[in-house]
C-alpha cells in the first residue's frame, strides 16, 4: 500500500503541481539503499522518493516562494498554506498511518523539508517542529491521546509547539525549573518557556517540566492545550529571520491539566525531548540544505546574466572557483544529512552522534554557501528584492536552535572519547 503522500501525489497527476507519474508500491524486503548523491537533489533517491521530492518542490515553488518575502516583511503566519501542505501528507510525515500520519521514513522527511525550504525556510522550519511534536505524541502518547491529536495535527487543523528552553536553561536543558506538582488527579504547572516557535498562535504545547528529582530524570513531558486557565504568552519577539512564524514566551501560572496529559511515563520527558531533537537536528539541517540549493541555483543564473568588464561574471575564474566550493559543500552536507537520517531510521548505534555531526556540519556549510551566494550577487544580494538575503537571515538561527553547534561538538567529542 502506498504511503499517503505518494497516493496523493498520484491523485494530483496533471494537476497544477505538474505531471506526476505513478509509482509502484514498496515490496517488503526489497529496500535498497542508493548511495550516490550529487548537486542534483534527486540523485540517489528511489523512484518513490523522487516523486515525494518533486511534489514538495512544486508546492514550494507555486505556493510558498511567491509569498515568502511578504510573509517575512509583514510577519504573516501562513496557516492556510500550511494546511494545503498538510493535505499532501506533510503534517505528520513520520507518524504512523493508523490515525492519519503519513508513515514515511526519516529520509523521506528530510528530502521533503529540503524541497519545501526552497519556497520558504521559516515556514518549513515551523512545519518541521510541528512534525517533531506529532511524532512525540504518536510514539510515546497513550492510544487515546494519539487518537485525539494525530488526526488534527496531520491535517494541521491544530498546530503544535515544542517547549523545552527556558530563560535560565538553554543548552543546560536538564536544569529546567518549570514545575508540575500533583494535586489529586491533576498537575499544576508553574514556570516559563522561552523562544517558543508558534507560541501564542498554536493549539497544543508539549511542556518539559519537573515532576520529580533534580536533573534530567525528574523531567516529564506534559501536553497543555491553548485556552487552559493559567497558560499565557509573552510579547511577539522581533527577529532578524524566521519571521513567518511567531516566537513568544510561554508562561504557566498555576496551570491545571489532567495527569493523564503526561506523554510517556512520568520522568521520561527529558529522554523524549532528546529523542525528538535527534530528528529535529536532521530536519533543521535539511532546511539549511534547501536554502543552499536554491542559492546555488540562483547564483548560477545570476553569474551567467550579469556582466562586468564586458563579459559575464561566470567567465571569471574566481567566481567559477567559488561555485565549485559551494557545490562541494552542498553535496557533502546532503550526504551527511541523508546518512544521519538513515541511521536514525535504523536505530544505528551511533545515530545520536551522526545526527549531531550532520547538524553541525550542514548548518555551518550551508550558511557559508548562502553567504557566498550573496557576495556573488554584489550589491544586489543586499537588497530585499533578491531572495538570497532572506535565505541567509532565515538559516542563521539554525546554528543555534535544536542544540547549539557548540553543544553538537560536545556530543560528538563525548562519543569519540567515551572508550578512551
Amino acid at each position: 500500500m502506498l504511503p499517503c503522500l505518494v497516493r496523493r501525489a498520484v491523485v494530483i497527476s496533471n494537476h497544477r503541481y505538474g505531471h506526476v507519474k505513478n509509482v509502484l508500491p514498496k515490496i517488503p524486503g526489497s529496500y535498497h539503499r542508493h548511495l550516490v548523491t550529487s548537486v542534483d537533489p534527486s540523485s540517489g533517491l528511489t523512484e518513490e522518493q523522487e516523486q515525494i521530492y518533486k511534489t514538495a518542490l512544486d508546492f514550494a515553488h507555486l505556493e510558498m516562494r511567491p509569498h515568502m518575502a511578504e510573509w517575512d516583511e509583514h510577519e504573516i503566519f501562513p496557516v492556510e498554506t500550511m494546511k494545503k501542505a498538510a493535505s499532501l501528507g506533510f503534517g505528520a510525515i513520520y507518524a504512523r498511518e493508523d490515525f492519519g500520519g503519513t508513515g514515511l521514513s526519516r529520509l523521506d522527511a528530510s528530502i521533503t523539508f529540503e524541497a519545501l525550504s526552497q519556497g520558504c525556510v521559516s515556514t518549513t522550519a515551523y512545519i518541521s517542529i510541528h512534525n517533531m511534536c506529532a511524532w512525540m505524541i504518536d510514539t510515546f502518547g497513550r492510544e487515546d491521546l494519539r487518537k485525539l491529536w494525530i488526526p488534527q495535527l496531520a491535517s494541521m487543523e491544530k498546530l503544535a509547539s515544542y517547549c523545552l528552553t527556558e530563560p535560565g536553561a538553554g543548552s543546560d536543558a536538564g536544569s529546567l525549573s518549570t514545575t508540575a506538582k500533583k494535586s489529586g488527579g491533576d498537575l499544576i504547572l508553574n514556570g516559563s518557556k522561552a523562544f517558543i516557535s508558534g507560541g501564542g498562535d498554536t493549539d497544543v504545547y508539549l511542556i518539559m517540566c519537573r515532576t520529580g528529582e533534580p536533573g534530567p530524570k525528574g523531567i516529564s513531558c506534559v501536553l497543555v492545550e491553548k485556552g487552559t486557565p493559567g497558560l499565557s504568552f509573552g510579547k511577539k519577539e522581533k527577529k532578524i529571520g524566521w519571521n513567518s512564524q511567531p516566537t513568544r514566551a510561554v508562561i504557566l501560572e498555576d496551570c491545571r491539566v489532567p495527569i493523564t496529559n503526561i506523554i510517556g511515563k512520568e520522568g521520561q520527558g527529558f529522554s523524549i525531548a532528546m529523542k525528538g531533537l535527534n530528528g529535529g537536528r536532521i530536519n533543521i539541517a535539511s532546511c539549511s540544505l534547501g536554502a543552499a540549493q536554491a542559492s546555488l541555483e540562483i547564483s548560477a543564473d545570476h553569474l551567467q546574466v550579469r556582466k562586468q568588464f564586458g563579459k559575464p561574471l561566470a567567465d571569471f575564474q574566481h567566481n567559477q572557483f567559488q561555485m565549485a566550493r559551494m557545490a562541494t559543500k552542498l553535496v557533502a552536507s546532503r550526504m551527511m544529512i541523508r546518512n544521519a537520517a538513515t541511521a536514525l531510521e535504523e536505530s544505528h548505534p551511533n545515530h545520536v552522534t551522526l545526527c549531531s555531526m550532520a547538524k553541525l556540519y550542514a548548518t555551518e556549510a550551508c550558511f557559508e554557501i548562502v553567504n557566498t551566494a550573496l557576495q556573488l550577487h554584489g550589491g544586489y544580494g543586499y537588497l530585499k528584492d533578491y531572495a538570497v538575503q532572506q535565505y541567509l537571515r532565515d538559516i542563521r538561527v539554525h546554528l543555534i536552535l535544536e542544540g547549539t553547534n557548540e553543544v553538537m561538538q560536545m556530543v560528538i567529542a563525548k562519543d569519540i572519547l567515551k572508550s578512551k
